[in-house]
């Protein structure tokens, strides 16, 4: 099995609640982090996990009305704090992509509300997708609730039935002519719609 060199979060965006920013902060240290957290005089809070090699990761959480919001990156080696930042982007729904960075190659995960939506494999001269997403059920729904041909069939039909009582009250033959030919139009139209 390759042994990974980091984690780099390269897009990553958190919104938690209060209370979820306390679960957040009590999940790493469950992971074992070594941590620290800042409340700065605005209310944002910024969190300082302690990586291998004494680096220090600071996640920045901007207090936006009653939500802490993080976005940006960072480079983790710590298999702990690698663990905890990706339960905490799968518990709290979060969006990120994330860079797990290997000798010779990189697999690349993109999260989209806290679930993975894409895999690749990246090396120097090779992109290759290892994993996508597709919501065939979605599709099949928004297919299925498409009517669009159903009310024009309707539309169709109506127009069918007032030119038929107009050309039955009408007795000029010109006139009859004239809404036979629509008439004809119309049932093939029709006839293409409901085919």
């Amino acid at each position: 099995m390759a042994n990974r060199l980091a984690t780099e979060y390269v897009k990553t965006c958190l919104q938690l609640t209060e209370a979820e920013m306390e679960s957040f902060i009590r999940m790493f240290k469950d992971h074992g982090a070594s941590m620290q957290v800042q409340v700065l005089e605005n209310g944002n809070q910024e969190v300082v996990l302690e990586d291998d090699a004494d680096e220090n990761i600071v996640l920045s959480f901007e207090r936006q009305m009653s939500l802490y919001v993080c976005q940006g990156t960072c480079r983790i080696h710590n298999k702990n704090i690698v663990n905890a930042m990706r339960k905490a982007v799968s518990l709290f729904k979060g969006d990120a992509v994330v860079h797990r960075i290997y000798a010779g190659y990189t697999m690349i995960y993109t999260y989209k509300q806290g679930a993975v939506v894409k895999i690749t494999e990246n090396t120097e001269t090779l992109e290759k997708i290892v994993y996508e997403f597709r919501d065939t059920l979605g599709q099949l729904e928004k297919l299925f609730h498409k009517n669009e041909v159903e009310a024009e069939i309707d539309a169709v039909r109506a127009q069918i039935n007032s030119l038929l009582d107009l050309r039955n009250e009408l007795p000029d033959q010109g006139l009859r002519e004239h809404i036979d030919g629509r008439l004809h139009k119309l049932t093939h139209r029709l006839f293409v719609l409901e085919a």
